[in-house]
């Protein structure tokens, strides 16, 4: 008698395209370990990444704006959401793994920074050999969860999580060392930006930095007006121009991705450029260069307090210290260069 899982896997090689990643045929974990009765692999993988105190922390990591007062502004977590929303759409209408793209995207950003992209601007400048958040958030899920045990992920979902991102980069590339060996990672990467530059604006225009209006005219005729106007345009965009009988790879209609490449550029000159944006961000990296100073002077301090349990004695003290500022939410950050920086009230009786 199968099982639920040996039925699941079945009814992808039914319904899937031929050129999605099933389940059963998944490269494997780091280390091997016996099937789930009721789970595929990638549901599993799932379940681990929703169930990690890293995503957790997520909901306290800044988007754009740090520490916002509204209650509407974006977070990491709220952004991570957005994306597996997008890439399962996208992952449907091209008959691809859902499952598979969902949980890169749910993972895709664990690694991230408090601050947003002034932290991983910060601790780039200040970690020898630098920083990047798609490179932390693979070194999450292979060794700092679960007190360096790893998630122990399938190998197609790490390698989605680290290629996810772009930068002001190609927003899609044909560059191997860019480009996700699944198509459902190649999916995540099309979404990622799909979502933040449509819920940045939305934000950006919630603060007062910008108005509907301000887009470039040549930008919203291709994609639109609204917001959901502009999320169905880019989505259509990646669904209408992937062939995947013809290329394997997940592609956008030149048009669209134009105009998609120009909304991120107005994004950079008005808001992420923005003074009022900038000088946050100038706080922000102040804030973690002196905690990442202050854990470096007292070592000693720090191996007794502080040190991640995930990360190996042998590895050094930068690699701790890095993990641990890395892992922070903005709330945590802030409460710990107040307690090393700001003197503390004496309540006299």
């Amino acid at each position: 008698m199968s099982t639920i899982r040996e039925r699941l896997e079945a009814e992808e090689r039914r319904a899937l395209s031929p050129h999605a990643t099933f389940s059963s045929a998944t490269k494997g974990r780091q280390r091997p370990e016996p099937d789930d009765d009721m789970r595929t692999a990638f549901q599993r993988d799932r379940d681990r990444v929703l169930h990690c105190r890293s995503f957790r922390r997520l909901a306290g990591k800044t988007q754009v704006f740090l520490a916002p007062e509204g209650d509407h502004y974006r977070t990491r977590i709220t952004h991570t959401l957005e994306v597996a929303q997008i890439a399962r759409t996208i992952a449907r209408c091209l008959a691809l793994n859902e499952e598979l793209a969902e949980v890169i995207a749910l993972g895709h950003d664990l690694g991230h920074t408090p601050f947003g992209h002034a932290g991983e601007y910060a601790l780039a400048h200040l970690v020898p050999g630098g920083f990047h958040h798609a490179r932390q958030s693979l070194r999450v899920v292979e060794q700092l969860e679960k007190e360096g045990a790893g998630l122990n992920l399938t190998l197609e979902v790490r390698d989605g999580i680290l290629k996810h991102s772009k930068g002001k980069g190609p927003i899609l590339s044909d560059a191997p060392s860019l480009t996700a060996m699944t198509l459902e990672g190649q999916v995540v990467r099309a979404a990622d930006i799909i979502a933040y530059a449509n819920h940045d604006l939305d934000d950006a225009e919630r603060a007062g930095l910008v108005t509907d209006g301000d887009v470039p005219l040549e930008i919203r005729k291709v994609i639109g007006e609204t917001h959901s106007e502009r999320i169905r345009a880019l989505v259509l965009g990646v669904v209408n121009a992937t062939k995947l009988d013809e290329k394997r790879a997940i592609k956008m209609d030149g048009e669209v991705l134009g105009a998609l490449a120009a909304l991120r550029e107005f994004l950079y000159q008005r808001v992420y450029d923005d003074e009022r944006v900038h000088g946050e961000f100038e706080k922000a990296q102040r804030i973690l260069g002196e905690l990442w100073e202050h854990y470096r002077k007292h070592g000693d301090e720090f191996a007794a307090r502080w040190w991640p349990r995930g990360t190996r004695a042998d590895e050094g003290l930068d690699r701790a210290v890095c993990d641990f500022i890395s892992g922070m939410t903005d709330r945590y950050a802030l409460r710990a260069f107040q307690e090393l920086r700001m003197p503390r009230r004496w309540d006299v009786y």
